[in-house]
């Protein structure tokens, strides 16, 4: 497959962006185009579905309002995935194209788990976007997966048509264990670890956390609400944010310091 030419790293990657219409509501979209834009720039977005239903006559004005291009597909045999196969037939002929960075598959369908692992084997980022009870081996299949009800809301809706903020929760106990391991595998020989890195051990392990799923806009955020993590945001280091286990210092007496 023909890879992206040189010069690409000057430019934002170019997202194939498909969305099952059948299984996904217009309301999520502006949230979701805004969250696609922090990985790159959507050059296609289609929406699929039996247009002839009047389950997607919500659609229309979304439609319009975003640039999304209907994809039509009649529904021959009631509960058979047509839409799904036209979907993933177009993600396949979109993938050989060469012509995207990644692509955004926005279903809570687990037919699409072998359409996803097929595009990262093409190694092209998949992400994925979806309800809480999307199944867990879509989620996985993905290099990052975003559940629908952590998207921004839209700036212009009035209050009371805004979604309530998600409240801070604890994080749990599997979460804290991912943290741990997560800064364990990317400390320095002091115990130190880049915050960024350790998002980026998380994210290859566990593609759906997201701290805004416990309430938080940022990971640093949710480290240090976890309580289990020295945090040196001091402005003298030139990497970011690093951290520490608590625990490691104190069985080093606090003695390791930053390196220099």
């Amino acid at each position: 497959m023909t890879r992206p030419a040189d010069g690409a790293a000057d430019r934002a990657p170019t997202l194939a962006v498909l969305i099952d219409g059948d299984n996904v509501s217009p309301k999520v979209i502006e949230g979701l185009l805004a969250e696609v834009a922090t990985y790159g720039a959507s050059g296609v977005r289609r929406v699929y579905g039996d247009w002839t239903s009047p389950n997607l006559k919500g659609w229309k004005a979304c439609l319009l309002e975003h640039s999304l291009q209907p994809i039509q597909q009649f529904a021959y045999t009631t509960g058979k995935g047509a839409t799904d196969g036209a979907m993933i037939i177009d993600a396949m002929d979109l993938l050989y194209t060469g012509r995207f960075d990644g692509f955004c598959l926005v279903s809570s369908d687990s037919d699409f788990v072998r359409l996803a692992q097929r595009i990262r084997e093409q190694a092209v980022p998949v992400y994925g976007f979806g309800e809480r009870k999307t199944p867990r081996p879509f989620i996985t299949a993905c290099d990052k997966f975003v559940y629908f009800d952590v998207l921004g809301a839209p700036a212009e809706a009035p209050d009371e048509a805004r979604p309530a903020p998600a409240s801070r929760r604890a994080i749990d106990d599997a979460g804290k264990a991912l943290l741990r391991a997560a800064a364990a595998a990317v400390a320095d020989e002091s115990g130190w670890a880049n915050l960024s890195a350790v998002g980026s051990r998380i994210a290859k392990q566990a593609p759906d956390f997201d701290p805004r799923n416990y309430g938080f806009s940022r990971l640093s955020d949710l480290v240090e609400a976890a309580g289990l993590f020295e945090v040196d945001r001091s402005e003298q280091r030139q990497k970011g944010v690093h951290l520490r286990l608590k625990s490691a210092n104190a069985a080093s007496g606090r003695s390791g310091g930053r390196r220099p």
